[in-house]
């Protein structure tokens, strides 16, 4: 429910992104928006609630534009692990859950993310064979019950890794191939009849909780699928998220496959347009750059997952150029092991660094702080009520501790942002103009029995998925093998340091 009345918060320092300065200022909030911003002591309601913010800054809450809440029960669980590693342990990393599990990754991915000063987020969640109304409702109400707003699309496919991938399951010998062969998917018929049950039916508030769809991978989706998601997500007026061009395999893959490149191909068959997220977009050309701004389609840039799986460094200096919007995303806590925006920021400022030595298309401090808040909130479909600090705009604020070690001494809190900053700053967090995060403590739901009860299904996951496990790590090294293969196949584009060549 939204707050009535009013807010006033003050004595703080007010994080401007788009006058790209830091100023005093008190904050006037109505109901669950920003009324006004003024110099400090100005005038407010007599029954306005007041907010100290002494020694705190306040600044926009960071938006996640990419992110997967089923990992956040995965975290740690591997090292060594490319993006198709990651995928051929995906069913034993995500395998087993219940409905309770579905409510408690919901819950902790959100959790985490506030605890990191991010206050919404696009969350492509994977519920295996298909997705449901009552499985998403569960994830939906773990973010609901923390209190983050969230985008929730379904990752779907109707393919596998082992079909997807040119000649890796011919690559699988036949003694451990068993399994993998046995593997089934669900065909896109019946994901199409779940999603319009779960777009018809959905019970949330989708100023808080909205619906979107996510075919995961050009590859893993026939092309009847992608022309479905694109019909019903125009249906239904909703976003769509894809995976697009994340590694060199898929790259490689889909140029064998299509003979196109991937953006390419999801163009022909009418997705790319302004409602359309790629994820990662690490693989993209020259080319593919303009198809997806002349269609207004956005890029969800994820610099740190895309090191920590060895997928290389995307060029959004070239995305920004070509006048796509573009946000800043965690990925999911299996592939990259956090939810922490300010890290990812970091990221991607200092990945632009070793992409060229011209200092000046590097991305900036404030380049990089505009990607995470009102360019996220556009990916998200919200970028009219968040991701700024301004009149009409919803009142999601974080509140920094300046007296952190971060800001000591205080030198240029922007820069100290990026460059220093690690969360452990953040005091207090505010969404809709309810304070969620007081002081470092959840006022909406118990923290200690999330813990709890997340330790006790994951240790229940992990005995269901042992011989799942045994499984898929029986055939791990012929995958890892033979993708490396075809990393040395040349393709056009280079965003790897070595060049791509494996």
């Amino acid at each position: 429910m939204a707050p009535v009345g009013y807010k006033v918060i003050r004595s703080g320092e007010l994080l401007d992104i788009d006058g790209r300065v830091c100023r005093a200022a008190d904050v006037l909030i109505e109901g669950d928006a920003v009324r006004e911003i003024g110099e400090p002591g100005m005038a407010a309601p007599a029954d306005a609630l007041e907010i100290d913010a002494t020694g705190k800054l306040v600044m926009p809450g960071l938006v996640n534009a990419h992110t997967h809440g089923h990992g956040s029960l995965g975290k740690g669980l591997g090292d060594k692990w490319s993006l198709e590693l990651l995928l051929n342990a995906a069913p034993w990393a995500s395998g087993s859950f219940t409905l309770e599990d579905k409510y408690l990754s919901g819950q902790l991915n959100a959790a985490e993310m506030v605890l990191k000063g991010c206050t919404a987020a696009y969350d492509m969640y994977f519920e295996f064979p298909r997705p449901s109304l009552e499985g998403l409702e569960a994830a939906g109400r773990g973010y609901s019950d923390v209190g983050i707003r969230a985008v929730i699309a379904p990752m779907m496919a109707d393919s596998n890794v082992y079909n997807a991938i040119p000649g890796l399951l011919d690559a699988i010998p036949p003694q451990v191939r068993g399994h993998v062969e046995q593997l089934r998917v669900t065909p896109h018929q019946v994901h199409m009849e779940a999603c319009r049950e779960l777009l018809h039916g959905w019970p949330f508030d989708r100023a808080l909780v909205a619906p979107a769809l996510g075919p995961t991978i050009p590859l893993h989706c026939s092309d009847d699928f992608i022309v479905a998601c694109r019909d019903l997500a125009g249906e239904y007026g909703v976003g769509v998220q894809m995976h697009l061009a994340e590694s060199k395999v898929q790259a490689i893959a889909g140029l064998e496959r299509y003979g196109k490149t991937l953006t390419r191909h999801l163009d022909d068959l009418g997705l790319i347009g302004p409602r359309f997220t790629g994820a990662h977009c690490v693989w993209l050309d020259d080319d593919d750059l303009v198809v997806l701004a002349d269609k207004g389609a956005c890029i969800a840039h994820n610099p740190g997952s895309n090191l920590r799986l060895g997928s290389g460094i995307a060029s959004a200096r070239a995305m920004l150029e070509h006048k796509i919007n573009v946000g800043i995303g965690t990925d999911g806590a299996v592939s990259s092991d956090n939810q922490n925006m300010f890290e990812a920021m970091r990221a991607a400022a200092f990945v632009s660094r070793v992409v060229t030595p011209d200092y000046d298309a590097w991305l900036g401090t404030w380049e990089v702080l505009s990607l995470a808040t009102t360019g996220s909130a556009a990916v998200l479909g919200m970028g009219d009520f968040i991701g700024r600090i301004a009149p009409g705009y919803k009142a999601d604020i974080v509140f920094l501790d300046l007296s952190n070690v971060n800001f000591v001494p205080r030198n240029d809190v922007a820069n100290q942002i990026i460059n220093c900053e690690d969360s452990s700053a953040v005091d207090s967090v505010m969404v809709g103009g309810r304070m969620i995060l007081e002081g470092r403590r959840f006022t909406e739901f118990d923290y200690d029995k999330l813990r709890a009860d997340t330790q006790v299904a994951c240790e229940r996951l992990t005995a269901a998925n042992a011989d799942t496990r045994s499984h898929m790590e029986a055939v791990e090294e012929f995958v890892g093998l033979h993708c490396i293969g075809l990393m040395r196949e040349p393709y056009h584009v280079h965003s790897r340091l070595d060049g791509g060549h494996g």
